[in-house]
């Protein structure tokens, strides 16, 4: 059980990338500077951003944001739980 719990982590975690990369893309084709050398560092402000800006422009949140907070909340809790489960 636990290895299954660690390999849904891994790939919420690879979600969780893709959504990071997809909200710079996004914030940079709106004329938002992005480094993407510090892209892991500054997710973070980057996914506040796009909520802002997508907030702002159609009134609601962009989905990317939360694809991003679901997918590493998910990695988180499978991560921990599949780490508890293989310690027992």
């Amino acid at each position: 059980m636990s290895n299954i719990l660690i390999v849904i982590a891994i790939f919420s975690a690879l979600w969780g990338v893709v959504s990071a990369v997809m909200i710079a893309e996004a914030l940079r084709r709106r004329g938002i500077n992005v480094s993407w050398i510090f892209l892991r560092v500054m997710i973070l402000k980057y996914a506040k951003q796009y909520r802002d800006v997508t907030l702002k422009d159609t009134g609601r949140t962009g989905l990317l944001f939360y694809s991003y907070v679901i997918a590493m909340n998910i990695a988180l809790v499978t991560a921990v739980a599949g780490l508890i489960l293989r310690g027992s």
